[in-house]
């Protein structure tokens, strides 16, 4: 075999940092150990994998090919070691979420994984849609829980569980005692709603369709609790997943709005590079998603 598994693991270590130093503080070796690995790795393979730009390194095509099946293959290998050793609990496990999912629904699935699995270390990262792909895509995260569609020829999209977006306003909105809201009313109102890239803007686009270019978006904030501390201040009405807005519904510091004739439900998904080595730890997160 012309290459060792260390050697695979630095160059996934680079490929993630674009930087020796940093990589081989990852793996807690020396930066010449790491980078001498690398070498190494490039001259039995006769192949350039990164190109030098000042001190990052980024992968070229090459490098590009290689990633995905030399993370497969750790992941492979990772599992086939903790077999051996009669391991049968579950190690390290990176978990990216949206937003909504992961400040009201990722924090419990965890706690509760945990303690199935008290070895267990999940670490959560909560940021968009976009984002979130974007970190499966390159592996440095194991697995992604997502609001927004997406159709990226890298990722594994499959079906979680249904949600249902809410419209809502402030208890003095003059909208707050309408039965019913129709077009005209969306139209008049103005509206503090999620950025763009996120799947709940997404959704919200979709149910808006043939008046969303007519809307009034007064904000297009980030987090989920500026939009709803922004319309309890009566800047305008909101849309947001029915989950994040319960304890605010129960307060009455807002209140729902209907709006029937329009599709609020939507989708959650899993999201997994094609490549990806499917560990006991993966399988067992998704499992305990389902049953949650």
């Amino acid at each position: 075999m012309r290459f060792t598994l260390k050697q695979l693991q630095v160059f996934l270590a680079v490929a993630s940092f674009e930087n020796v130093s940093l990589a081989a503080d990852e793996l807690a070796m020396s930066q010449s150990a790491a980078s001498t690995a690398l070498k190494e790795l490039e001259h039995r393979l006769d192949l350039r994998l990164f190109d030098r730009i000042g001190k990052r390194l980024q992968l070229n095509e090459q490098g590009i090919a290689l990633r995905s099946k030399a993370a497969a293959l750790i992941a492979g290998a990772t599992e086939l070691e903790n077999t051996l050793i009669g391991a049968s609990d579950i190690g390290e496990l990176k978990v990216g979420a949206t937003l909504t999912i992961g400040n009201y629904l990722a924090i419990g699935i965890m706690a509760e994984f945990m303690k199935e699995h008290p070895a267990a270390k999940v670490n959560l990262n909560v940021e968009n849609t976009a984002s979130i792909a974007a970190k499966v895509k390159n592996f440095k995260l194991d697995i992604g829980l997502i609001e927004g569609e997406l159709q990226e020829a890298d990722l594994d999209v499959s079906y979680w569980r249904e949600d249902e977006l809410a419209l809502f306003c402030a208890p003095t909105h003059p909208l707050a005692s309408q039965t019913e809201l129709q077009d005209e009313d969306l139209l008049s109102a103005d509206w503090i709603i999620r950025e763009k890239g996120s799947g709940t803007r997404q959704a919200f686009d979709r149910a808006m369709t043939g008046i969303l270019s007519n809307l009034k978006l007064r904000l297009e904030l980030q987090h989920t609790e500026g939009i709803k501390r922004a319309v309890e201040a009566g800047l305008g009405i909101g849309c947001l997943s029915k989950i994040t807005l319960e304890e605010a519904f129960k307060r009455g510091s807002l209140v729902p709005l209907a709006c029937p004739h329009r599709n609020w439900t939507r989708k959650f998904y899993f999201i997994l590079h094609r490549q990806k080595f499917l560990s006991h730890g993966v399988r067992s997160w998704m499992e305990h998603c389902k049953n949650t």
